[in-house]
């Protein structure tokens, strides 16, 4: 009797521990029994909220799964614009469920991985679609925000898979390598070439500036010398006149004082040599003070 109020007591609370099951949070659950979801009156799948539920042991299966935005960051993917050019675009989508009924069936029994591949698909189309429209500067400079909005509502029109796309973003726009390089050394090369016309300019207008110093020099000197020229004319001129002066008030004496000078002259050195006759004019003071013949 013990052993088969043992055995009792541990199948019913084997029945009872397979009745409850817990939904954590963040995920949403239901219920499929012989291969079906189990549904409210209404038809629409009965959703289990996070928390303790019961269901018939042994015969109903729970299947949870993630309520929360996902994301998918894919690697960025070649494109082709309106005009047959190749962009390199990254993206990303957020998606969450919405038709947990509907994702159950349609992704093999609520698989992520399986869901996403079909998602990615569905997404990398839409953009294909929106940027094969457009042309790289529509893409580029106003347009991209249009292209995700574009694309996000393509995606809204099609539930099939039980998910509602929340966002698409375009992250980063770029070029394929060979054509970045070529676009590269274009750039380069009108770069160089506006460098180049910038520094014959520069050296044209430094020649400009000095040509013109040069040539003001040139004139501030020759005023100079003309100016010196003429005030050492005047300057001999007024020196004449003052001699001329003097000589007419007074010859003697200005005689005298231009023989004092030349004696001067002659014997600053002191080591000086000259070679005259006794009776020079040159000496005529030495012999008399008066300058006449003792």
């Amino acid at each position: 009797m013990k052993k088969i109020a043992i055995g009792v007591i541990a199948v019913a609370a084997m029945i009872g521990f397979s009745s409850i099951f817990v939904i954590d949070e963040g995920q949403k659950g239901i219920v499929v029994q012989f291969g079906k979801v189990k549904r409210v009156e209404s038809g629409e799948a009965r959703l289990f909220e996070p928390g303790l539920h019961f269901k018939v042991p042994f015969i109903d299966q729970v299947r949870k799964m993630d309520a929360r935005i996902q994301t998918i960051d894919s690697q960025a993917d070649r494109f082709v614009t309106s005009e047959k050019k190749d962009l390199i675009i990254d993206s990303y989508v957020k998606w969450r469920i919405e038709d947990f009924s509907r994702f159950y069936l349609a992704t093999g029994g609520g698989n992520k991985m399986q869901a996403e591949d079909l998602l990615k698909r569905k997404i990398n189309n839409g953009l294909r679609s929106e940027i094969g429209n457009r042309t790289i500067r529509d893409i580029v400079s106003g347009e991209r925000s249009t292209v995700m909005e574009d694309a996000l509502m393509r995606m809204a029109r099609s539930s099939e898979l039980g998910i509602k796309v929340v966002d698409v973003r375009i992250k980063q726009i770029n070029l394929p390598v060979e054509v970045s390089n070529s676009i590269f050394q274009r750039m380069r090369a009108e770069r160089t070439a506006v460098a180049r016309e910038h520094r014959s300019q520069g050296r044209e207008q430094a020649e400009i500036l000095r040509a013109n110093i040069n040539r003001k020099v040139t004139v501030m000197i020759a005023d100079a010398e003309r100016n010196a020229r003429q005030l050492r004319g005047e300057g001999d001129a007024e020196a004449a006149k003052i001699y001329a002066d003097s000589y007419q008030k007074d010859p003697e004496f200005f005689s005298f004082v231009r023989s004092m000078e030349a004696y001067r002259k002659s014997f600053a050195g002191g080591n000086e040599l000259m070679v005259l006759k006794p009776d020079s004019e040159f000496f005529r003071y030495f012999r008399s003070p008066n300058g006449t013949e003792q």
